[in-house]
Order: C-alpha cells, then sequence, then structure tokens
C-alpha cells in the first residue's frame, strides 16, 4: 500500500460544530452494542483523531457494523454532527473499513502528549540520577527499566486526564518538573520522595489497564479491576524492593505515598497523607490533573466566552480569559 495523507479538507474533531454533515477518517477508541428503550440494538462508539475525542452512535445495522469496529481500528465515517446534552456527538450514516489502497498516516489519528516518548523518558530518567539516596535510585530505576517499553506509548488513564498515547510518562515528567520548583520553596521537601513517588505513584497502571500501542485503553485487566493500581504499586515497591535489600521504613514511606495519593477511601485510598511528602505527591498529581482538563475544556472556546458544563470539573461552566497585554499607566 501506498501511504497517503488525511485530505486537507478533513474536519478535525476540535472544530466541529452542530448541523455540519462530514466525511472523516477516525480511530475508534471504543465501541458497544447497546439497546434503545424500545429493544432496538444500536452501536454506541468514541471516536478520536489527533485533535479529540467525540461519543457517535450508528443507529441502524448495528451487527453488520460491530463486525467492522471489531477487525479494524481505523475506518472511515460518514455522519452529520448534532448537539445532545449539552455535547456535540455524531450521528452516523455510514461506515467503511479502510481500503487496501488506503494507508493512513496513524500519526494524522493519534492524540499523543505534546513531547517526543523518547524526549520525555530520558528527563525523566534525569530525575532519578538526581536521587540521593542510592537504594531509592537503584529501586527507582529498576522499576523504570522493568516498565519502559509500555511506558513509552501508554496512557494515564482510559478516560479523563491525559487519556491518550504517552499521556502516563507525559503525567509524570509534569509533576517531576513542578515538584523540582516547588522544592525550591520549600527547603523542607525530602526531594528523593518526592522524585521517587512522583515516577512509582501511576506506573502500575501499565498492569492496570490493557493497552495497545495507539495509547487506546481497550479495558482494564484482570488484576486491575480486583486490585487496582495503587495496591499493584504497593506490591512492585515490596518485591521490587526486597531484590535490593531496600531498607525497611524507606520502603513502608514509599509504599504510603503510593497508598494515600488519591487522598480519600472514596477514590482509593485508605490512608490520608501521613508525610509532609505524601501530601505533596497528592496535590502535584491533582494540580497536572486539573490544569489538563482546563487546558483540554478550554480548546476550541474564544476568549470571554464559557463552556458547557464539564462532567469532571463537577459540572462548572469554565471561563476562558483573553490574552495578557502591556497597558501603559499613566501616573501623573
Amino acid at each position: 500500500m501506498n501511504n497517503i495523507n488525511i485530505a486537507d479538507n478533513q474536519k478535525n474533531i476540535i472544530d466541529l460544530k452542530p448541523g455540519e454533515k462530514i466525511d472523516v477518517y477516525v480511530l475508534v477508541k471504543s465501541f458497544d452494542i447497546k439497546k434503545t428503550t424500545a429493544g432496538k440494538q444500536y452501536v454506541d462508539l468514541n471516536i478520536v483523531d489527533k485533535t479529540g475525542e467525540l461519543n457517535a452512535k450508528i443507529w441502524e445495522n448495528a451487527k453488520e457494523n460491530e463486525d467492522i469496529l471489531k477487525d479494524n481500528s481505523i475506518v472511515k465515517i460518514r455522519g452529520e454532527v448534532l448537539e445532545w446534552g449539552g455535547s456535540l456527538q455524531l450521528k452516523v450514516n455510514k461506515i467503511r473499513a479502510l481500503l487496501p489502497t488506503e494507508d493512513i498516516k496513524i500519526s494524522e489519528l493519534i492524540p499523543s502528549a505534546p513531547l517526543e516518548p523518547s524526549q520525555m523518558l530520558n528527563e525523566v530518567i534525569e530525575y532519578t540520577n538526581k536521587i540521593t539516596d542510592l537504594q531509592i535510585r537503584f529501586l527507582t530505576n529498576n522499576i523504570i527499566e522493568k516498565y519502559k517499553a509500555k511506558l513509552i506509548y501508554f496512557p494515564a488513564a482510559k478516560k479523563n486526564h491525559h487519556s491518550y498515547r504517552g499521556g502516563l510518562l507525559y503525567h509524570i515528567l509534569r509533576m517531576l518538573r513542578t515538584g523540582e520548583k516547588l522544592s525550591l520553596v520549600y527547603d523542607c521537601i525530602n526531594t528523593d520522595y518526592i522524585y521517587a513517588g512522583v515516577i512509582l505513584h501511576d506506573i502500575c497502571k501499565i498492569l492496570e489497564m490493557d493497552s495497545d500501542e495507539f495509547g487506546v485503553v481497550s479495558d482494564y485487566t484482570m488484576e486491575g479491576k480486583l486490585l487496582g493500581h495503587i495496591i499493584q504499586g504497593i506490591k512492585e515497591i515490596e518485591i521490587e524492593g526486597e531484590k535490593i535489600g531496600l531498607d525497611r521504613e524507606k520502603s513502608i514511606v514509599l509504599q504510603h505515598m503510593i497508598l494515600s495519593h488519591h487522598y480519600e477511601p472514596e477514590f482509593g485510598s485508605p490512608k490520608k497523607p501521613m508525610t509532609l511528602e505524601a501530601e505533596i505527591l497528592h496535590y502535584l498529581d491533582i494540580i497536572d490533573a486539573r490544569v489538563f482538563d482546563f487546558d483540554n475544556a478550554l480548546k476550541g472556546i474564544n476568549e470571554g466566552e464559557f463552556t458547557d458544563k464539564i462532567w469532571v470539573l463537577d459540572n462548572r461552566n469554565l471561563y476562558k480569559t483573553g490574552s495578557s497585554e502591556k497597558i501603559e499607566i499613566n501616573d501623573k
């Protein structure tokens, strides 16, 4: 097959408006066969391109179209953009698999972190080399080495923040950068624990979710459903720590950071942070997730306008402020 670029006139998801009719190539992130209240089957799917994600519905020929979706990650869709419940939705009128003559550049369709994976990984490793405690440094480096093949492309979530290719690595890196800046203000912070805790706090999402190389999560693993990444992360520190003879107190402190970083029991943390570094880890995590959610929600919104209600941000309508400009003040 010959490589072809996506047509210049293909609309990006982020630019879609209600009432538009579109004919686009998309990556299928997930799909499910559901039933209406009248018992009629339809296909509910989420599609993505490099700019965003959109929910779509196929109301006719659910079984036939399910077979197409099962065998193809990339499809061509023709449909109409609607507005439903305050959000955009695509009504699919026609869907087909790629033709043998079509070889779409996958980079045009994969929502990805804005930095190259190799660059991010190298910078994360640079932070591990800043860890002065040799045991904590060896533990952190060993776990990175164990999972780095998947860390390159893994998302940070199935949905919500950083749920794209390389999202987990990008999330870790931004937290490391923020933690380092914070330590310049508060010199009481133990950066060994901050750097290790940040790198390890979500790394077992690699065990929790089943992701392909495109960063698309098909489902949670059996271990992910029964244990979750927090418990798996604690086990990882315990197992890998024993291999290098990690001091027991250091092991427990790191495990506590992983255990408490969601802060509340309903979010998976049976203990609240009881060390300064565990407390800071929680807020570094929250800050990066919130910045992502705000930034993502405000894309495509003009300055001076409000968004629709954003579910992940407590159904708030966000306001996009104008660009800063220098204004001279006449103080005479």
